[in-house]
């Protein structure tokens, strides 16, 4: 058994006594490790995420199992049969750290690959699409989605008033209130990169991509009821569902694939394709394998290896990059920016974020919690004549794009489009399915005033005459009975 020890590794003689000045005398402020360790009892908790707060982890790797290297340079995708050790999070969104895991919330699914040529990070959803696709309506939105400034409740009206006057979340919000919005546990979903990513090969050729990991388990999803029920008898049902699997040896798998699209593509397809509310349909643009993703470890500390994990959409690896997806560009900034408050500069040297199978080097140094020697006595500018770290020089790193346009503030103007997709989703479920549907959304938006309610059948009629003459009756219905 080893020895307590004081953060600055004195043996502790005696961990249940404080030091007084007499057996009933004050406290001495000379008792370091009761100091030390009320000082840091203070300060354990870090600022809990804003959004995907509540979450769970589990580590693993990918296997290549189809040679795509023709539409990426990515190494680690260069040979079938490869393997990338990586991490995984799933979280609910809009909840805090405290809220049931079955909530009707998307659920995010981002994933960590530690390639040799550092660290690639999808970072997307169990939904294909979102809400808004534009960055600047982020806070907006997840303003609606806490706790209401006066009340400190939740607050239906401030919901669906948000999403009556920004009707282009109707796609996601269909998906949010049918039975996908309460997925049986992490293991049972699909994930998504949501987001339009392109691919870059060896000879400098483009394609748009978008990344698909579907469950090999099945899809499973809760009814209302079921998620109810869970919600009150274990509220860290998938979190407890995902450790168990893997503590047994049910490893769970997704298989992964992309949808391509030629870049000549963009400019005439039918759908903007780097609008986030919108799906490339499967008709156009296949699906075609990639390879194998198998979650096989439990973190062995939460705090260390899911809490801390950071995940960025600008944590990317040649062969793969970004996008002029509005969503994305705006999350290429926020998420490392919010980790940088939550975690500090240095967040990156945290073990689990740390892309361990590259060697870093660079002329970042000092700030809170810089553990990795600081540079040592190597220069911290670049170019130096002193045999420092200096560019690689390469060409090819990242492809170029042509821009001809005028800065200004481009409106996406709302279209019968927006609403085509959200009616081929309803017209696609079965009979139960839409039943489950009217009911999940009648019964959350009978609590938001009439003139929201009103607006919102709106957008619903302009998608769907029947979904709409049926969830208005529902809604009736409910009211008559209050």
């Amino acid at each position: 058994m080893s020895v307590l020890t004081t953060s600055n590794g004195n043996p502790v003689d005696d961990n249940q006594n404080s030091i007084t000045a007499g057996q009933y005398g004050p406290i001495l402020l000379q008792d370091f490790h009761l100091i030390d360790k009320l000082s840091h009892f203070d300060r354990e908790r870090i600022p809990e995420r804003v959004v995907h707060a509540k979450g769970a982890g589990a580590h693993g790797y990918f296997e290549v199992t189809h040679d795509i290297s023709k539409f990426s340079k990515a190494k680690f995708l260069n040979r079938v049969g490869k393997r990338t050790p990586l991490f995984t999070r799933f979280s609910t969104v809009g909840g805090e750290k405290g809220s049931a895991d079955t909530a009707r919330d998307p659920r995010g699914f981002a994933v960590k690959f530690y390639t040799e040529e550092g660290k690639w990070d999808m970072v997307g959803n169990n939904t294909p699409i979102f809400f808004i696709r534009d960055p600047i309506k982020f806070p907006d939105f997840i303003h609606t989605q806490k706790r209401n400034p006066q009340t400190n409740c939740g607050d239906p009206d401030a919901f669906w008033d948000f999403i009556s006057l920004v009707p282009e979340t109707l796609h996601q919000v269909t998906i949010l209130f049918s039975n996908r919005g309460t997925p049986d546990g992490f293991r049972h979903m699909h994930g998504f990169s949501s987001h339009t990513l392109k691919l870059v090969n060896e000879a400098g050729e483009s394609f748009f991509a978008k990344w698909h990991f579907l469950t090999d388990q099945g899809v499973k999803n809760l009814k209302a009821h079921e998620a109810g029920r869970l919600a009150s008898e274990d509220p860290d049902y998938a979190t407890r569902d995902l450790f168990n699997a893997i503590a047994k040896g049910d490893f769970p798998s997704w298989s992964v694939h992309i949808q391509l699209m030629p870049i000549k593509d963009a400019a005439t397809y039918r759908w903007n394709p780097f609008d986030v509310t919108k799906v490339w349909p499967h008709k156009d643009y296949p699906l075609q394998p990639v390879g194998k993703m198998v979650l096989n470890r439990n973190p062995d500390n939460y705090f260390a290896e899911v809490e801390q994990a950071a995940f960025s959409p600008s944590h990317l690896v040649p062969g793969i990059e970004a996008s002029t997806d509005r969503m994305l560009q705006g999350r290429l900034f926020s998420y490392p920016d919010t980790h940088r408050h939550r975690l500090g500069t240095n967040y990156q040297q945290i073990p689990i974020n740390a892309p361990y199978n590259a060697r870093v080097v660079n002329q970042q140094r000092d700030g809170p919690m810089a553990i990795n020697g600081n540079g040592g006595a190597a220069p911290n500018y670049e170019p130096n004549s002193f045999g420092g770290a200096h560019q690689s020089s390469v060409k090819s790193t990242y492809s170029t794009f042509e821009i001809n346009a005028l800065g200004a503030r481009h409106v996406i103007q709302l279209s019968d489009e927006d609403f085509v997709q959200p009616g081929n989703l309803y017209r696609l479920l079965s009979a139960e399915e839409k039943d489950d549907l009217i009911s999940n959304m009648a019964g959350h938006l009978k609590n938001a005033k009439k003139f929201i309610q009103e607006r919102q059948l709106g957008h619903i009629k302009r998608a769907d005459k029947e979904w709409g003459a049926r969830l208005e009756a529902k809604l009736k219905a409910l009211q008559s009975k209050a």
